[in-house]
């Protein structure tokens, strides 16, 4: 079994994704973005989303409660739908579920977040969390009876209220819940790069000592993405390979070796 992580960009290739998942042998789950759609319809509905980064380091986007209805709408919504679509179009049985869906995703609340502003600590608090608890009750009900889960955020907090989370964080705990070997993330990228304004510096492989000390070197996203990778480890998945979701057989080349394997 494996779980793919889609990313949430304008130039990753559904159609293709999906045709090769028609071709699989083996069980999925996916867990998929929809940053980019996310930020236009905030856009045309005149919704300025707010970029926080915590004083040790991490970036994330402020989950007010305009931000939640916004992930309604284009995360669990269009997005969601349109990638279910794609699959059944190639006889791939999908559904498209929520974190708060049957209570998929329980998560935990964040107590805030510490971060500086105008030469201030500042705690700030808003409707994001991270992942606790998978039902895997319902997701081995699903994949026993042949359906392609197909998961995105919000996730649902202690008191029933749905929250964001980082989808590489519910990566992690549905990993570590179902016991799975491999995960591959289509990204934008041809995979993992040293220099994230130069796509020749692929790094082709790395070993989970480098993972660590590659996140040690990096600040912003990048890092909270380094840290969920190293969580991975941790957690006992064997392989994870980052490549490119835009060409014409994204997950056929990942399952080759495409991109940036760690091991």
């Amino acid at each position: 079994m494996l779980i793919l992580k889609i990313g949430g960009g304008d130039q990753i290739n559904l159609a293709a994704i999906a045709k090769d998942l028609s071709e699989l042998k083996e069980p999925c789950i996916i867990v998929h973005g929809a940053n980019s759609l996310r930020d236009r319809l905030a856009q045309d509905l005149g919704f300025e989303k707010q970029v926080v980064t915590s004083l040790s380091g991490y970036s994330s986007v402020l989950s007010d409660d305009g931000m939640i209805d916004l992930m309604m709408m284009s995360y669990a919504g269009l997005k969601n739908k349109q990638l279910v679509e794609l699959l059944q179009q190639n006889n791939v049985n999908g559904i498209g579920l929520t974190g708060i869906d049957g209570g998929l995703i329980k998560g935990k609340r964040n107590s805030g977040i510490k971060t500086r502003q105008n030469g201030k600590n500042m705690l700030l608090r808003d409707r994001s969390g991270k992942p606790k608890e998978i039902n895997t009750g319902l997701l081995e009900l699903l994949l026993k009876n042949n359906y392609l889960p197909v998961l995105t955020v919000p996730i649902i907090d202690e008191n029933g209220v749905a929250i964001n989370s980082e989808n590489d964080d519910i990566v992690c705990c549905i990993q570590e819940s179902l016991g799975i070997s491999t995960v591959i993330q289509l990204i934008e990228a041809p995979g993992l790069l040293d220099n994230v304004e130069d796509p020749e510096s692929m790094i082709p492989h790395l070993t989970r000592a480098e993972l660590s000390a590659k996140e040690q070197q990096v600040s912003g996203r990048i890092k909270r993405k380094l840290l969920s990778l190293t969580k991975l480890f941790k957690n006992g998945v064997e392989k994870v390979v980052i490549a490119d979701g835009r060409g014409e057989h994204p997950v056929r080349d990942a399952l080759a070796g495409k991109g940036t394997v760690i091991q």
